[in-house]
């Protein structure tokens, strides 16, 4: 099963990426996935299941300890006609 995680990590800073942020791109980005495409207001990537699994735990863990107050995610199932 293929899966494609879009998320976004708040307090926002417009100025600078928060330490948050940071946290949450670098465990997408050093990853498994593919598809990865970071942004100011979201991120998405995309993998196996068992990697994009294995990544959103990260992501969460690292992006709380580094400050997030709130982190908002999306999980799809992708099909093939879906795949970027």
């Amino acid at each position: 099963m293929r899966l494609r995680v879009e998320f976004t990590t708040e307090p926002f800073d417009l100025d600078e990426p928060p330490a948050h942020a940071v946290a949450a791109r670098e465990v997408i980005q050093t990853g498994e996935l593919e598809a990865v495409d970071v942004g100011p207001f979201g991120n998405t990537a995309e993998g196996g299941a068992d990697a994009v699994l294995a990544a959103v735990g990260a992501l969460l863990r690292r992006s709380l300890d580094a400050g997030a107050t709130r982190v908002s995610l999306q999980l799809n199932v992708v099909g093939e006609a879906e795949r970027r």
